[in-house]
């Protein structure tokens, strides 16, 4: 039974006070339950010297007897939580009027409980407990004593209900930001280029008008292989920097279909890099624009060349040509969508750990990625 000044723990309970919004996810019964029994355990601890204190010489009966009623007390602070959880949807004002009125119901539930239990022990077990005050004095300290700890256990209902709500306020942030980047990357990704696909189903049309049959055919079943490769790839997948270069061969062999001897094509893998993963068609707007600055206005034949290494920690992967144009059209064209969504995808997976970097050259143009090597 609780007998001593509870005013010092008073300072500790105010942040109790029970501002809950409405669409709070409130606590489950377990750790309802939990806290409770460790709150009163706590509360057993601290009063044990005054029990001591109180059945000196009496053995361990009597004390073991005088703690029974904080039992009582955790029975009765299970209604507590069933009102909190009940009044979780209604406005502050009446339902923290409802939790004040409920704590002090089971406080002077508890009185009654320790008045009646004193007398009963008393009467029935042990006659030492007679010493014991049951008058109203001791009604009225023992009823502040209970409201205090059982409010700060409707406190603790709070707090793990707010946190509850906190940390599912996290995880759907989390989720929608995901969703979000899903969202960005997949608008991404699917920036194929129209001239490319105008530009091929033109040249397969001029080749079928000039019955260049075979080679009609074959642009037709690299393009719908390719088509189909883009289409079915996850825009937010990491693939193996051989598989990325895979489909930019195929990509190729459609233009090269078009440009003939006007386009070359080479392709360097280092061993240590092929099986580094990138971002899916990563490379692809960096291609179109070497066909469309390099090799499409170019006279003359270019030379393509795709580098894949790795220094350090890093892969470096390379795109360059060297047609006489593509130095004065692309240079000072680092906004332009190509090399911007290369870089926002970049930008979008590894933040500041990655980079693409675009110069014109004395002939031709390069653009160099720079990306974290991780398996």
């Amino acid at each position: 039974m609780l007998q001593a000044d509870w005013m010092s723990l008073i300072a500790s309970a105010p942040s109790a006070e029970a501002q809950v919004q409405p669409t709070m996810r409130e606590a489950g019964w377990r750790e309802a339950i939990s806290l409770t029994v460790a709150l009163w355990s706590f509360v057993a601890l601290i009063y044990l010297p005054i029990f001591l204190e109180r059945h000196a010489g009496e053995g361990w009966t009597s004390v073991a007897l005088d703690e029974v009623t904080l039992i009582v007390s955790m029975v009765l602070a299970l209604p507590l939580f069933a009102v909190f959880r009940a009044s979780r949807d209604w406005n502050l004002v009446p339902r923290t009027l409802v939790l004040a009125a409920s704590v002090l119901a089971v406080s002077v539930i508890q009185v009654t409980f320790d008045l009646i239990y004193t007398g009963f022990i008393a009467n029935r077990i042990d006659t030492a407990w007679e010493n014991l005050p049951t008058d109203l004095s001791r009604a009225y300290r023992a009823t502040f004593n209970y409201v205090c700890v059982f409010g700060v256990n409707v406190a603790l209902f709070h707090l793990v209900s707010s946190r509850r709500h906190d940390v599912l306020q996290a995880q759907e942030l989390a989720r929608a930001l995901s969703a979000a980047q899903h969202a960005q990357l997949a608008a991404l990704r699917y920036q194929l280029n129209p001239h490319f696909l105008f530009n091929t189903l033109n040249a397969i049309s001029a080749m079928i008008v000039t019955r260049r049959n075979e080679e009609a055919e074959l642009m037709t079943d690299k393009l719908s292989s390719f088509l189909r490769a883009s289409l079915a790839s996850d825009p937010t997948e990491l693939v193996p920097l051989d598989q990325e270069l895979a489909l930019i061969d195929d990509y190729l062999e459609i233009e090269s279909i078009r440009f003939g001897d006007r386009l070359h094509v080479e392709i360097d893998c280092a061993s240590d890099a092929c099986h580094v993963p990138i971002p899916s068609f990563l490379l692809q707007p960096l291609i179109e624009n070497a066909i469309k600055y390099g090799v499409a206005p170019s006279l003359e034949p270019v030379v393509i060349r795709v580098t894949g290494r790795r220094e350090d920690d890093e892969l470096v992967v390379t795109v360059e040509d060297d047609g006489r144009a593509s130095g004065n059209a692309v240079a000072g064209v680092g906004t332009g969508v190509g090399l911007q969504n290369v870089r926002q995808r970049l930008s979008a997976l590894y933040g500041d750990a990655a980079s693409l970097v675009s110069a014109a050259r004395d002939r031709g143009f390069a653009a160099t990625i720079r990306l974290p090597a991780r398996a």
